[in-house]
Formats: structure tokens, sequence, C-alpha cells
């Protein structure tokens, strides 16, 4: 059994990870906190009451070293690089949940911060296994990817090369509240949200530099990323609707099947898919389409799931030395 801790559990994607990990056959929750710290897991989260419950620290990195061998830092964007820093130091690997390594450092400061720990951005691994396989299994450090991420990236790195750069690809994405986190907002309180939606952020949402980045790491191109995000009256779940422009005649799925053939967590539909089949699992759902020169993707995924908590563990799994799909849920919510 390799320990664990969760840095960051009083959120959705701590819980989850909570969910995954105390069934896991693999891993021991060792070491729970937040920034707070003084509470226990039951009083942070109800639903777990007589099922798992352990003390929550204020969490330090001293403490996390002594007590795991792995951390998984489900915290804000720019809270979680200082403490990846002194974990990585101390020997502990880390899958980090938030933003803080996902990006080159020059598109990251750009759009959030300053980064603290420039030393390791060039050491951490893009948390997308069906991409990064092999170097996740080698790394210390996992950046593991956001949800809006995960569900275009899958969904458009297949066609990279059929793609025709003289036109912008437009992502249409629509996710649960749930993503936006446990804290309410003006866009998530129930009278806002409830039988509603609406766009948010459109054309300068965060994700779209992380979309285009990797679609430029992969395929050599600079794609003109467009992409709105929705958020829609539904607690979990993400779609994504991508349209673009083909360069050639192709049999997209065809083209899908060939690129996941060995994707364990990629499921290819031949009708559209929607949010409530992957919802409580780490599955993404693809379907694709061509008319003429005009293409269009269709995926959805779990939100907290494969774009955060689910895809978290596989990341750690690989790390580990664990087979991918060790303790990953695979069971629909539905109905």
């Amino acid at each position: 059994m390799r320990r664990v801790a969760i840095i960051g559990a009083s959120g959705f994607t701590g819980l989850e990870l909570v969910k995954i990990l105390i069934g896991h056959p693999g891993f021991e929750i060792t070491y729970v906190a937040t920034s707070e710290g003084e509470t226990s897991l039951t009083a942070l989260h109800p639903s777990l009451t007589d099922v798992f419950d352990a003390p929550v620290y204020k969490a330090d990195a001293g403490s996390i070293a002594e007590a795991a061998e792995l951390a998984f830092l489900a915290l804000p964007h720019k809270a979680s690089m200082g403490f990846a820093k002194e974990l990585l130091e101390k020997g502990v690997k880390v899958v980090d949940l938030s933003a803080d390594y996902r990006l080159e450092l020059e598109t990251y400061e750009k759009h959030y911060c300053p980064h603290e720990d420039k030393a390791h951005i060039a050491e951490a691994v893009y948390g997308l296994p069906e991409l990064y396989r092999e170097a996740i299994c080698k790394t210390n450090l996992v950046a593991n990817p956001g949800c809006y991420p995960t569900a275009a990236l899958l969904g458009l790195l297949p066609f990279t090369r059929y793609i025709d750069e003289r036109f912008p690809v437009f992502i249409d994405a629509k996710s649960g509240v749930s993503g936006a986190g446990k804290k309410c907002s003006h866009n998530t309180h129930f009278v806002t949200i409830n039988e509603n939606i609406f766009p948010y952020n459109p054309l300068v949402h965060r994700h779209q530099p992380e979309i285009a980045e990797k679609l430029r790491m992969q395929s050599g191109k600079n794609f003109d990323v467009n992409f709105v995000p929705h958020l829609i009256p539904v607690t979990r779940g993400e779609m994504i609707d991508t349209y673009l422009l083909l360069k050639e005649e192709i049999d997209p799925m065809a083209v899908l099947r060939d690129f996941y053939e060995e994707a364990p967590f990629v499921r290819l539909f031949d009708k559209p898919v929607d949010i409530k089949s992957p919802s409580g699992t780490n599955f993404c759902d693809i379907f694709a389409k061509r008319v003429g020169q005009k293409l269009y993707i269709n995926s959805a995924i779990d939100n907290i799931l494969r774009g955060a908590s689910s895809q978290a563990v596989v990341n750690a799994n690989l790390m580990c030395g664990y087979a991918e799909g060790l303790g990953i849920p695979t069971i629909a919510y539905v109905p």
C-alpha cells in the first residue's frame, strides 16, 4: 500500500478523491488537510458519516512528507505551487489539480500570476494519460488537466493533422455548476442558475490558452482556438461541441478508433453523446461527424471526476507502478 495525502479536502474535488481512495486497493489515506485544519472529514462532508472519517489538519509540508509518499493537491490556482515545491524537495510525489504546472511559464504568468517555482515547471508532465502515459510513469510531478481542456483536447487531438489552419476552431462548452467550486457566487446561486443557461468569460477564459498550447505542443501548429464556456443547471457533467474545417476528406470515427485503440477510458459512439452516461466515471465519451469540409466533434465527461479527481488517481496509479484503471470508477450515475 502506498501512503497518500489529500491537501484541500474541503472542496468537491477533495471529496471525490476521498470517495475513490477509501476503496482503492493500492492507496491508503494517511493525511488529510485544508488551509485551516482543526476539523474532521465528516464535519466537512456529512455524507461520509459511518463510511470514513479522519482528522483534518492545517496543511504543513513537513507533516505531509512524514505521513505520505504521494500528495494530491486539490488547492486553488496560485496556492499549490508553494506546497508542491516543498514536497518535491522532500521526495514526495505530487499530483497537482490546479493550473500551477499545466502551462509553459510565459503562458502561465500572462494568465495567472508570477510563478514561485520556476525550477519545477519543466519537470511537470501534463496529466493526460492518452498522450503522456510513458512520461507520467517516470515523473514525480503531474499537472492534472482542467476539465474543459480534458474534454476538448481528447476530442480535438486525433484530428490536428487534418485541420485547415486558415480557419478558426470554435469550442462551445457547457458544464455543471460543481465545476465552479464549492463556494457560492452570483453565477452559482440557485436563483441565477436554476432554469437558466449562460456563457461566462467568452473568448477570454483561462482554459483557452491551455487548450491552444497543448494543441501546438502536439502538432507544431498554431490553431486559432475560440472557446466559450457556459454554466448549465445541472450539478455535474460537461459537454464540448467543437466546430472546424478540414483540409481533406476523412472518416472521423475511423480516425478516432485508430487514435484511441489502446485508451481504456475513452469510449466512442456512433451518435451524439450526453453528459449523464459518463457521470460518476472516468470515461470520456466522443462522437464526430463530417459533412463536406465541416467537422463536428462532440465529447462529454464528468467534470469533477475525469475533469479532476478520477483522472488524478489514474495519474497516481501510473506514477506508482499500478495498473492505469486500478480503483477507478466505471459505473455511471444512471438514471
